[in-house]
């Protein structure tokens, strides 16, 4: 892996979390994006859940996925779970990790946030397993 891509609509939820979550765990020498075919804007609830863990996502803005350096991208990873995700066209191995969208739900602020977490932790558990995998088949 050296070029990993988050792909989802908006990129205002699922593909920020994803971003930031992998950027919090780096291996070394790979770089991180996500994107959107119809980019917004961050969600704040997005905002709101990563400070609870201690990563700063306020400074991430909605990408095209025309932005997105696809020569660099060797994996894609689409997260889309009820609509239908973008499609990247560069060479790359693809993922699909369908999850739905936390900025759908419906209800008070605190069932909002809740969704929210369980996304951002559903996230983490798989990049985490993501990167170990990536670990131990490059260095066994």
């Amino acid at each position: 892996m050296r070029g990993i891509l988050f792909l989802c609509v908006a990129n205002s939820a699922r593909s920020q979390m994803a971003e930031g979550i992998a950027r919090s765990l780096i291996l070394p020498g790979v770089k991180i994006w996500s994107a959107g075919s119809r980019p917004t804007s961050v969600r704040p609830e997005a905002i709101a859940v990563f400070q609870e863990i201690g990563i700063d996502i306020s400074g991430h803005r909605s990408k095209s996925i025309t932005e997105i350096p696809s020569s660099e991208v060797d994996t894609v990873i689409t997260l889309c779970g009820e609509e239908e995700c973008p499609v990247f066209l560069g060479n790359a191995q693809r993922l699909h990790w369908g999850l739905s969208d936390p900025a759908a739900a419906a209800g008070s602020e605190t069932d909002r946030l809740s969704a929210f977490r369980e996304t951002r932790d559903e996230l983490r558990q798989r990049i985490v397993e993501l990167f170990r995998e990536n670990k131990e088949n490059h260095f066994s």
